[in-house]
């Protein structure tokens, strides 16, 4: 297996402004809505030598949720969905980091959404590091997973006459995130 960057090494914050943690699922079983989630933050701590001694942590405000359409937005951030009120966050603490190809990683770590707890594995792709115009490192990492949101106890629906369900229990997790590396300055302990 090649290893990656040595630059890759080291704290990342993730970038809010050039992060998308989104989600897609059908609705009345013909089309997909969309959304994201726009107050998120999250610190990776990458070992390029050793990839197993990674770790993530992210953090996302339920109530930022945006699917385009406030109504709707509304309705999720209620009991019947998230439960904002109650469970204000979404969090995710990785356990464990596998090198499965060259950039392509298994990050292992328990998602907790309304409360509950449920181990769950992402495949991720590195798509490198480079620094911006502004002079910040930045390393960018994507992917996604399906996850039955039944299991983190979010069961709200209504039937279709045709025998179908309003809101699909699948749901696609989607993740295109851009972290900036926390240099230390020189001097600096």
């Amino acid at each position: 297996m090649a290893e990656l960057s040595p630059d890759l090494s080291g704290e990342w914050r993730i970038d809010p402004n050039h992060t998308r943690i989104g989600f897609s699922t059908r609705h009345a079983m013909v089309t997909k809505v969309r959304g994201a989630f726009n107050d998120v933050e999250g610190v990776i701590h990458a070992d390029a030598g050793n990839p197993a001694n990674s770790s993530v942590r992210v953090t996302i405000k339920v109530a930022s949720i945006d699917t385009r359409s406030a109504q709707r937005d509304e309705h999720l951030r209620t009991n019947d969905f998230f439960d904002a009120p109650t469970y204000p966050e979404i969090t995710f603490v990785s356990s464990r980091i596998d090198q499965i190809e060259d950039v392509n990683f298994i990050v292992i770590g328990d998602l907790t959404i309304r409360g509950v707890t449920q181990e769950i594995s992402l495949p991720i792709e590195f798509l490198g590091v480079e620094r911006d115009p502004t002079g910040l490192l930045r390393a960018g990492f994507e992917g996604s997973r399906r996850i039955d949101r039944q299991q983190f106890g979010v069961k709200w629906n209504t039937a279709l006459d045709s025998g179908g369900v309003l809101v699909s229990d699948k749901i696609t997790l989607e993740f295109e995130v851009s972290a900036v590396k926390v240099e230390k300055t020189p001097g600096a302990s």
